[in-house]
């Protein structure tokens, strides 16, 4: 049988009630306090989150510290357990820093808070912001972006190594005589004197205003003109460069300090992948491979005493280290390379030469020499001239019905639709074999020729070598361009590659590799990488096998003799009339292949912009296939 309490008994329950109801209300009041405190923090209004402690100046101060020791991080703040004793309570909380361009940081902290007159309070110490920072410390954060991976030759070595740098540029400070200064710095280096003093004159107080960044070798040929000018300072850096400055560039691209545009353009849903002052590609495979190269940064945080003159280090409270980025492997053989390289350094119009490993599409050099632009190696779009004749040949071959023995007219001058079509120097062969018209470089006989073929079968045959192709690749390559529906004069100039064809170094060199290989196929620019198209499907065998002859005879007695004694070789020269000019200007070409070289079997394609005839072009091929050995 159950007992009824006295009523003693029941007076102490019921006084009880109200006592639990109190502690729960509080829990309810602190948890409201600590994430009033926290959502402001994290939101950035400091003062209103300073407000609700119990010394809102010296929280203001802490705040105002950690966001600058933090710069750029967000917070985000989640609750954890309540628990509160008379007027003081603590509150465990989880600390979510989103970092600036670095893995985020979480931990446990504790907030204390006190009872105040009318509100919970949370009380103004360093622990608020980490259980591990004092009075008289702050967070140190040190980011660490690891160090970059290698591009790598066809052999699996870097291709980049850590090279001295030195900044040619100006302290402000130092100036006595900004225009001389900026015209004294202009003839050494090349950069317009106008545009330095613009700069220096826009330039912050104090700061370091850059003019030139030279390879060490490089700043020693301007050394004596410009050390001692009053004004210009020269720090040492250390950059990721290749063996030289021109080095397979448009391929391979550049390292340098981070854009603005790079910034944005790395962002990952806004927020920034990279910070101000790191290394990054900045064009080519440098750039098209940036996050694969560049790893993943790291950081540590440390707490550090705010006294510098204690000469604290700081004690290590959190890390994360960076994860290293992975190589990207390039199909490069640098002894073709430096070969290509001083081969169109000879020439002193911007000249360029791109090597293609028939067989495989894989780019072996790409050179272009200090006057040209390096994007033209593979991006240009230039009238081919007469080295289209392997193309329009091929078409001959097949469609035209031609043999290499096939009798074909070589007059002088042929007439289109009232437009006069003429050969070089306006030389008369008579009639002869078409193999002889090819050698020679008959305009005449392939504009005759190719008028009597299909209307498309032009387009059709360098469709066949992979003409026209929108290559997708890391870094673009031009794939050329021949219309399938140009009429009458057009038509005519199309066949001796003038009119609206339009072709690039590298995509000429694939031609050459697919006749060379006997089956052409995609370009290659990084091993291992997707295919960067399906590859093209290539002439009849039987149209090889008659076109190559051909191309050897060019060399052996046509217009590329001078090459007659560098091995197996053979090709196609070509003069090719581009602008508004009279008499028109022309640039000189030469694409062929050498089989059985010291390299093994190559193609390739020189390009000498203006070079007004092949003979240019010709001679940059003889000094590569010479300096091949």
């Amino acid at each position: 049988m159950r007992t009824r309490p006295t009523p003693v008994v029941l007076a102490s329950l019921l006084l009880a009630v109200p006592v639990l109801a109190g502690c729960s209300g509080s829990e309810d009041e602190v948890r409201a306090a600590a994430e009033a405190f926290l959502d402001d923090w994290s939101a950035g209004d400091l003062a209103a989150a300073a407000g609700a402690t119990t010394d809102p100046a010296s929280a203001t101060a802490l705040l105002e510290q950690i966001a600058g020791d933090l710069p750029g991080a967000g917070l985000a703040a989640d609750i954890g357990e309540v628990t509160v004793e008379d007027d003081v309570a603590t509150v465990g909380w989880t600390a979510t820093w989103d970092l600036e361009a670095a893995p985020e940081w979480t931990y446990e902290g504790t907030l204390r808070l006190r009872e105040g007159d009318d509100a919970w309070q949370v009380v103004a110490e360093p622990a608020l912001v980490h259980p591990e920072l004092g009075e008289g410390q702050h967070l140190e954060l040190d980011r660490q972006l690891p160090e970059r991976a290698p591009i790598t030759d066809a052999s699996g070595a870097p291709l980049f190594a850590p090279t001295e740098v030195v900044r040619v540029g100006v302290d402000p400070a130092q100036v006595t005589d900004l225009p001389a200064l900026a015209a004294a710095l202009s003839a050494a280096t090349g950069i317009a004197a106008e545009e330095i003093v613009a700069a220096v004159q826009a330039a912050p107080e104090g700061q370091f205003v850059p003019v030139i960044d030279l390879r060490r070798p490089q700043f020693e040929q301007i050394r004596a003109q410009v050390f001692d000018l009053p004004g210009a300072v020269f720090p040492t850096d250390t950059r990721l460069l290749a063996p030289s400055s021109r080095f397979a560039v448009a391929l391979l691209g550049r390292v340098g300090p981070a854009t603005a545009e790079l910034l944005e353009e790395t962002a990952v849903d806004g927020e920034p992948r990279y910070a101000a002052g790191d290394q990054l590609g900045l064009s080519g495979l440098q750039r098209a491979y940036q996050e694969q190269l560049s790893g993943t940064a790291g950081f540590t945080i440390a707490v550090v005493s705010t006294d510098e003159a204690t000469g604290d280090t700081g004690r290590e409270i959190a890390a994360v280290p960076p994860v290293a980025g992975e190589p990207v492997q390039t199909p490069l053989v640098p002894a073709i390379q430096t070969a290509a390289e001083a081969a169109v350094a000879t020439q002193p119009l911007p000249a360029h030469l791109v090597v293609v490993r028939p067989g495989t599409g894989e780019i072996l050099a790409v050179a272009s020499n200090e006057p040209a632009n390096p994007g033209n190696a593979l991006t240009g779009q230039f009238p081919p001239g007469s080295s289209m004749k392997a193309v329009t040949a091929t078409a001959l071959l097949g469609d035209g019905g031609l043999t290499p023995q096939t009798p074909v007219p070589c007059p002088a001058t042929t007439v289109v639709e009232g437009r006069e079509f003429e050969n070089q120097d306006q030389f008369d062969l008579g009639t002869v074999p078409f193999t002889e018209a090819f050698a020679q470089s008959c305009n005449t006989t392939f504009i005759q020729q190719a008028l009597e073929l299909p209307e498309a079968a032009l387009a059709d045959a360098a469709a066949a070598y992979g003409v026209g192709t929108d290559w997708e690749l890391p870094v673009d390559v031009f794939g050329g361009s021949v219309p399938r529906d140009s009429t009458g004069t057009t038509r005519a100039a199309n066949a001796i590659g003038q009119g609206e064809v339009l072709m690039s170094p590298a995509q000429l060199a694939l031609v050459a590799a697919g006749i060379a290989g006997g089956t052409p196929v995609a370009p290659v620019e990084v091993v291992g990488a997707a295919a960067a198209g399906p590859a093209p499907a290539g002439p009849a065998a039987g149209v090889l096998d008659a076109l190559r002859p051909m191309m050897r005879q060019v060399v052996l007695s046509g217009t590329a003799q001078a090459l007659a004694d560098r091995g197996e070789v053979y090709g196609k020269t070509g003069t090719a009339e581009f602008g508004t000019a009279s008499p028109p200007e022309s640039h000189g070409w030469f694409a062929g292949y050498q089989l059985g070289g010291p390299q093994g079997d190559i193609a390739f394609a020189t390009l000498v912009e203006a070079g007004q005839s092949s003979s240019a072009a010709v001679a940059v091929t003889d000094a590569f296939l010479g300096a091949l050995g």
